[in-house]
């Protein structure tokens, strides 16, 4: 098994700042237009704009990229902020990439990790390389947003678009990626305003599940 590296951020409590940016992630997944064009501009001012840019990009992970082109065209406008000429924080090299994929996502599965691997082979060996190599490795090992903020923003993500099984998957790892319980409980509080009750409902019985009460 791949043991995880590099530095990790322990989140003892939901932060201001980083509340807003869950309830964003869950609106760029899921939300209508006029509901992103708020959420944009709530952000302006309230969450530091390297972690909006970020979650704009690992957002095209969990919505497609025409959430993620439309949400960076909202971002532009609404922020003022013109785009960097450069990506700094590119992880370009295959070698870097696939060491970093599997080293974070051994961290959001961490015993469940090995089983992962098999089971997404099994469904199609190009799966199992583009979630390793693409998601883990290229958008979640980014270093401007620490790895416990993008799994509970991930956990919010999955919630407004009802993909249960993922959800189950990546409250584990919003814990692993070192997010206190109280902190993930705290982030479904902030994206249940957006779900129906008996979303909340369900969801507030498997992150129960997932702590094993």
């Amino acid at each position: 098994m791949t043991q995880p590296s590099g530095e990790s951020v322990m989140l003892d409590a939901l932060d201001d700042e980083t509340a807003a940016l869950v309830y964003l992630a869950a609106v760029l997944a899921g939300g209508s237009e006029s509901q992103v064009r708020a959420a944009l501009a709530q952000a302006v001012g309230t969450v530091r704009a390297v972690w909006v840019e970020e979650l704009i990009l690992q957002t095209y992970l969990f919505a497609g990229f025409p959430r993620a082109l439309n949400s960076a065209r909202e971002w532009r406008r609404i922020s003022g902020m013109a785009a960097p000429e450069r990506d700094a924080f590119a992880i370009d090299d295959g070698a870097e990439r696939q060491r970093k994929g599997e080293a974070t996502c051994a961290t959001v599965y961490g015993r469940f990790y090995d089983r992962l691997r098999v089971n997404i082979h099994d469904l199609h060996p190009a799966l199992d390389r583009w979630m390793v190599e693409e998601g883990y490795g290229k958008v979640l090992s980014r270093a401007p947003l620490d790895l416990a903020r993008r799994e509970l923003c991930v956990v919010a993500a999955c919630a407004i678009a009802r993909q249960d099984r993922q959800l189950h998957s990546h409250l584990h790892g919003a814990l692993h990626a070192g997010a206190s319980e109280a902190t993930v409980t705290a982030a479904l509080q902030v994206v249940s305003p957006l779900l129906d009750v008996e979303n909340v409902r369900r969801y507030h019985g498997l992150w129960a599940r997932v702590l094993g009460k």
